[in-house]
């Protein structure tokens, strides 16, 4: 199982995004916004070695593995921006802290379906794991075939300053989910892709999870 940490965001890049969506002068206090980058990251590397944990002892005990690897990644600033404009929230610092819950996020990418639920269960029972957010497309898939398991936790961040409540988005999937979401969203935004190729592959029903 691997679990590969990338886009972890420093000052100079969060000011250089800012730049590109030309927000940079509606965020008068850069360094707010770089503490909320660097506790969601620290969010995620908790949650992050919960799912480590707990692979572990799967193997040790029981000589399976039930994630077969993960990834981990932080919101662009774009993104994030753009999500506050869709929500209808102006952008501040404020609502960047109460209203987004997905800047840090790990996809955890299973080998069967029930290694899902196992690790979403013993994750969920941890005294300091709080879920505030479920979605389950695998039971119920979206239109267009996608299928995942959303969650958005809270887990407790200690700094030198005190502790802090943070939240994390996870997607579980299967391999074959995986491959298949990466292949619709290629479609998807595949300028030149056909759109009888792309609802071909989005409803398949002949695809195996």
């Amino acid at each position: 199982m691997i679990l590969e940490r990338r886009n972890f965001m420093d000052v100079k890049q969060i000011e250089a995004q800012l730049k590109q969506t030309k927000f940079e002068d509606q965020i008068p206090d850069l360094k707010k916004l770089v503490n909320i980058y660097q506790l969601c990251h620290s969010g995620a590397n908790e949650i992050g070695t919960k799912l480590e944990n707990l692979d572990d002892e799967y193997s040790m005990n029981y000589d399976h593995n039930p994630i077969h690897h993960m990834e981990e990644r932080m919101k662009s600033t774009g993104s994030l921006f753009e999500k506050l404009k869709r929500k209808g929230y102006t952008l501040t610092i404020e609502n960047v802290r109460d209203h987004i819950r997905d800047i840090a996020g790990i996809r955890v990418v299973t080998n069967y379906i029930d290694d899902i639920y196992t690790v979403e269960e013993a994750l969920s029972e941890q005294s300091d794991v709080t879920v505030l957010k479920r979605k389950d497309y695998i039971e119920n898939p979206k239109e267009s075939g996608y299928r995942s398991l959303h969650l958005v936790v809270s887990v407790p961040v200690f700094q030198s300053k005190g502790v802090f409540d943070v939240p994390v988005e996870i997607q579980f999937r299967t391999i074959g989910m995986d491959m298949w979401a990466s292949l619709e969203h290629q479609l998807s935004y595949k300028t030149d892709a056909d759109p009888k190729k792309v609802k071909e592959h989005a409803n398949n029903p002949n695809y195996s999870y």
